[in-house]
């Protein structure tokens, strides 16, 4: 059975797209999952700390959305979603897959087909675009701004 690890929401529309699953755990920052399905994890909205905090739960993916681009790669695979074909084209170097052709047209059932396969491939051991520019950094949970 799959487990899902998602960082705690920073909004409500992230609580929106989060779908209709049932929440088996809520995992601690620094602790690991212990259950099937789907379990969130407390910690900051800092990109890489929450990604780094995700891998130390056990997550062997991430796949981060993004609707502005960022360059960092987390301790496991990370896979980069844009969420605008603009996004996509302007960052094509850290962006491994485009979602903004949703909003282009193209059905949502089709492209969710597509993310699916490039998540099997990157699980088979085909490199992120972040792994393959040597980008695997971690960054830690502590009081205070995290830059």
């Amino acid at each position: 059975m799959t487990t899902w690890i998602f960082r705690r929401p920073k909004s409500c529309g992230c609580v929106q797209k989060g779908g209709t699953a049932p929440i088996v755990d809520v995992i601690d920052y620094g602790g690991q999952v212990t259950a099937h399905g789907l379990n969130l994890l407390c910690g900051p909205g800092n990109d890489l700390v929450s990604a780094t905090a995700m891998t130390a739960a056990g997550a062997h993916i991430v796949l981060f959305t993004t609707g502005r681009g960022t360059p960092f790669g987390a301790p496991a695979p990370t896979i980069k979603i844009a969420s605008n074909s603009q996004l996509a084209a302007k960052k094509s170097g850290w962006i491994d897959f485009n979602a903004g052709t949703v909003a282009d047209g193209e059905p949502i059932a089709q492209a969710a087909q597509r993310l699916f396969d490039l998540v099997l491939e990157v699980a088979s051991g085909k490199r992120s675009k972040s792994e393959a520019h040597g980008f695997r950094e971690i960054a830690i949970f502590k009081g205070g701004v995290t830059l």
